[in-house]
């Protein structure tokens, strides 16, 4: 069947995760998924969310399991804006239209369909346009301002393990440079960022136009200051520079949205 057919499932426990509430189960004798059940915000359920909450039977491969059509999401996020604007949320509910938000942000930049294709590795068929749902997260539409962003202690660590004396920024070695690549960015979403970051900064000429800091956006460089505290602490336990490779094989991929969802599914209608 023509995969323009293909209908995107979510699971109950994914709804949750996408807007921050730790699952539940619904007590209440209604027919209303427990996502939504809350009595101030029936209200503002229109026939298009009314449409999308019947569950849908897929089989993951192990076991048969039920979800929702993953449309309902973008549908739930009008709702929680439409209460919130009627002044109906409660205050414990006032961050789930602060996630509605952040979702109808991404939901505009690349589609629900391309959110849960990312989400669920379909990707690999489609290549990796669904990548740009991950990259909005850490790269800013325009240059930065710079801003100091690796400390003076980070080099002096590198000096420290290359047993050389103390350096400035206008004569660091070139091999400095390659181990923030390699240690610093690398990790970060499985290269995915840099990876872009090397698209926006280096010129035809392979030059380069700014800091790869400065293309970052405000969460992209809190990630990026948290990764640098990352590898100095390591750095700052190593006896020299071979100690530090050999202990930095050992780093793990970090990242800011590992998967916004984790039970996602794809079936055929």
């Amino acid at each position: 069947m023509d995969d323009q057919e293909n209908t995107r499932i979510i699971g109950m426990t994914s709804v949750f995760k996408a807007f921050g509430r730790v699952a539940r189960s619904n007590n209440r004798l209604i027919n209303i998924p427990a996502f939504m059940d809350a009595t101030n915000l029936r209200p503002f359920i229109d026939q298009e969310l009314k449409g999308l909450i019947t569950q849908i039977e897929y089989h993951d491969g192990k076991s048969k399991k039920v979800g929702y059509n993953a449309l309902i999401l973008p549908s739930l996020c009008d709702m929680y804006l439409q209460a919130r604007r009627a002044g109906k949320l409660t205050a414990k509910q006032a961050h789930l239209s602060e996630k509605a938000e952040i979702l109808q942000s991404a939901f505009a930049k690349v589609g629900i369909q391309a959110l849960v294709d990312e989400a669920t590795g379909f990707q690999r068929d489609r290549g990796h346009d669904a990548l740009r749902l991950l990259l909005v997260r850490y790269i800013a539409e325009g240059l930065q301002k710079w801003i100091k962003t690796f400390p003076d202690t980070f080099f002096l660590e590198l000096d420290r393990l290359y047993n050389n004396k103390p350096t400035s920024s206008r004569g660091r070695p070139q091999c400095y440079g390659g181990v923030i690549n390699r240690y610093v960015y690398n990790p970060i979403e499985n290269g995915y960022v840099k990876q872009e970051l090397d698209k926006l900064n280096i010129s035809d000429e392979g030059k380069r136009k700014a800091r790869f800091h400065q293309w970052l956006n405000d969460e992209g460089r809190n990630m990026l200051i948290h990764q640098i505290g990352r590898v100095q602490g390591l750095m700052e336990m190593c006896a020299d520079i071979d100690h530090f490779k050999t202990a930095a094989k050992k780093q793990k991929t970090v990242s800011i949205a590992p998967y916004l969802f984790d039970d996602m599914n794809k079936i055929i209608d």
